[in-house]
């Protein structure tokens, strides 16, 4: 008889993450199994072997696939829980699909549709420099620092092919679901053995996806999002992660991952080189390359000859310069016109969903605000309800004040369907479409890319999702609406998320010899996150931020940890908050800061309320051995967060 420690998917015990089961047939760490927990049938995944105990045990029910996880995903599994502070069982859900008991049947993967043909082409000197740096570097990771049109793509691919030939597969990580199809057409051009997976695919199709890697016997390209990353390939040779500096890849639901990070320990510790490619990386990557005296990888130039785009900066405190309307400035409405005359393809960023963000009384000053959330309610006028971006409410659009019963409501703010309706009104013969957070089925970038691609969209409107990564051939003018709108942001993070957006956004032109046209609108036209975008001057970004984080004391300088507490009363989440904070300050080394409690940045969410605290420390130690102090109920807890919002 075999004796094992078998880890169930899902929580069993908050002290205990697995449980010893005996099996006849002797078994791999890495095996799929089915157990009995109590008088349920779970899943399991076998976690290492294990001799006899002094009491009886349940024998393993039966093996569910044939062939084990990778031992470096069981690795990354255990370092994940331990590195998280989460419990084992919440972790194995992000690695294992669903509905892996079911049995699927086979079927043939498409051939990915080809909007360009196979080529080969011939790298610059930049490229091949950074190719062969990749080459030469040891196991672990590099930062690619590429400009916007450097070619990183075609180093991927290189190097993607240079691991093939070693018969090792690669992963390749985006940022959003609907930058995949654009990956993917790139690499179709060079390879065939090509793995998709996202979270638009249904049950099934992932489930094949993830059992074709697993069966793999040949090496094979993994291509999606972050989950992409524990797709169980055997032997991977090379983990790519492009615009590698989005917060995307921070998973915000439990276990709250970085994918950079737990790709960066499957490269530590096992034998993948790991590229993370941006034009403007995290300013604690970079730091931390630089520490660590990691590769970093620079394309300082355009892969090939181009136009620099003409930037105009529009002071949005000037108001002579909306002279025909009042949030596009003469400017932008005069390049909008000269590009689309000439049947080009125009985008307008802007980074706020809706049509109005701010309804009121003009008479007695009411505002329309979630009853739930206190926040104000954003106006649709495409669906005639006014809405709550966080907990999902609608309501209907009032004609007169309930206060004072005056009909004088007005809606204040700009949002992309308000600009929508806008552009439709000035432009009513071009075909328009907006790419937001409240996109139907169908109408995502993914399910668009071929039209925006093909040029069949003559004007392109959208939030953050249309700054990342998109080489559009046909665009000609990149329109701001508001480039400072994130700095008001009580977040840390708010002045580099601005400078990458705009970066980012920026370099959606001036990609080849075509003439183009950046207009920029802003209230704080010489804030340093303004122009170090616009001019893509990472250099004098990086260290303005450093400076700025040293003096405030954030990451790279310090470690966070950020505590929120959700009760039903205001007054229960402030007297627990303070509690907490009381207690951590008396058992914390002093070295520990501990801030607040404070209101979180949306107090109220649902039905409840919500108070955070938020600690510093230079050993990243001292905050995991906090979590001890934290009560069993009622708190949530992000190691490492993003964002403090």
């Amino acid at each position: 008889m075999n004796y094992y420690e078998v880890s169930p998917v899902g929580i069993i015990r908050q002290d205990s993450a697995s449980f010893t089961y005996a099996s006849e047939q002797p078994l791999s760490v890495g095996a799929i199994v089915e157990i009995e927990v109590g008088k349920k049938h779970m899943i399991g995944v076998v976690i290492s072997p294990t001799t006899k105990p002094s009491y009886s045990t349940k024998s393993i029910t039966r093996l569910i696939t044939i062939q084990p996880l990778p031992s470096a995903l069981v690795s990354l599994a255990l370092w994940i829980s331990e590195y998280y502070s989460t419990h084992l069982g919440t972790v194995w859900p992000t690695l294992l699909p669903r509905g892996i008991t079911k049995k699927r049947r086979p079927r043939s993967v498409r051939p990915q549709e080809k909007l360009r043909e196979r080529t080969n082409f011939v790298l610059n000197k930049d490229q091949q420099l950074a190719l062969q740096q990749i080459a030469d570097m040891s196991p672990g990771s590099a930062i690619l620092h590429g400009v916007t049109g450097s070619g990183k793509t075609a180093v991927y691919i290189e190097a993607a092919k240079q691991s093939l030939e070693r018969g090792e597969s690669v992963i390749v990580l985006t940022p959003e679901i609907g930058l995949t199809p654009q990956l993917v057409d790139d690499f179709a051009e060079h390879f065939d053995d090509i793995l998709v997976t996202h979270s638009r695919q249904t049950e099934a199709e992932r489930h094949l996806t993830w059992q074709t890697a697993l069966e793999a016997t040949t090496p094979h390209i993994a291509i999606g999002p972050r989950s992409a990353l524990f797709l169980p390939l055997k032997k991977v040779g090379l983990i790519i992660i492009d615009e590698a500096h989005e917060p995307s890849y921070k998973q915000e639901q439990s276990p709250r991952y970085s994918a950079l990070r737990a790709a960066s320990m499957l490269a530590k510790h096992g034998e993948p080189k790991l590229v993370l490619g941006s034009a403007t990386p995290l300013v604690t990557d970079y730091y931390t390359a630089l520490a660590a005296e990691r590769p970093i990888i620079t394309m300082p130039r355009p892969a090939m000859a181009i136009a620099p785009p003409q930037v105009t900066l529009v002071d949005m405190t000037k108001r002579h310069s909306f002279r025909r309307h009042r949030f596009f400035s003469e400017p932008l409405l005069t390049s909008l016109e000269k590009t689309l005359s000439e049947n080009h393809q125009v985008l307008i960023f802007h980074n706020r969903r809706g049509s109005a963000s701010v309804t009121l009384c003009d008479n007695c000053g009411w505002q329309a605000g979630c009853p739930r959330c206190f926040i104000p309610l954003t106006l649709h006028t495409d669906t005639h309800q006014m809405r709550c971006h966080i907990c999902g409410l609608y309501d209907r659009i009032p004609t007169s004040c309930p206060t004072c019963h005056e009909v004088d409501i007005i809606h204040k703010g700009i949002g992309t369907k308000l600009i929508e309706s806008e552009l439709r009104r000035l432009f009513p013969d071009k075909t328009i479409a907006r790419f937001d957070g409240d996109n139907a089925e169908g109408e995502s970038i993914e399910a668009k890319y071929k039209d925006l691609y093909g040029g069949a969209i003559d004007i392109i409107i959208g939030t953050q999702v249309v700054a990342k990564g998109l080489d559009l051939p046909h665009l000609r003018t990149v329109g701001i609406v508001q480039a400072d709108a994130g700095l008001s942001l009580p977040d840390y993070s708010a002045s580099e998320r601005t400078f990458q957006l705009l970066a980012q956004a920026v370099g959606r032109v001036g990609r080849n010899q075509h003439a183009t046209t950046i207009v920029v609108q802003s209230y704080q036209p010489t804030h340093p996150a303004v122009t170090y975008g616009l001019a893509q001057d990472y250099t004098n970004y990086y260290h303005h931020a450093l400076r700025e984080r040293q003096r405030a004391n954030f990451p790279p300088y310090t470690f966070l940890l950020k505590l929120v507490c959700v009760y039903k009363t205001e007054a229960a989440a402030i007297r627990n908050a303070k509690n907490l904070a009381t207690t951590l300050r008396s058992n914390t080394p002093s070295r520990v800061e501990v801030l607040g409690p404070t209101p979180a940045f949306y107090e109220r969410a649902g039905d409840t309320y919500r108070w955070q605290l938020v600690l510093k420390s230079p050993r990243r130690q001292d905050l995991t051995d906090a979590l001890s102090h934290l009560p069993p109920a009622h708190w949530q807890y992000e190691l490492d967060p993003t964002s403090l919002l």
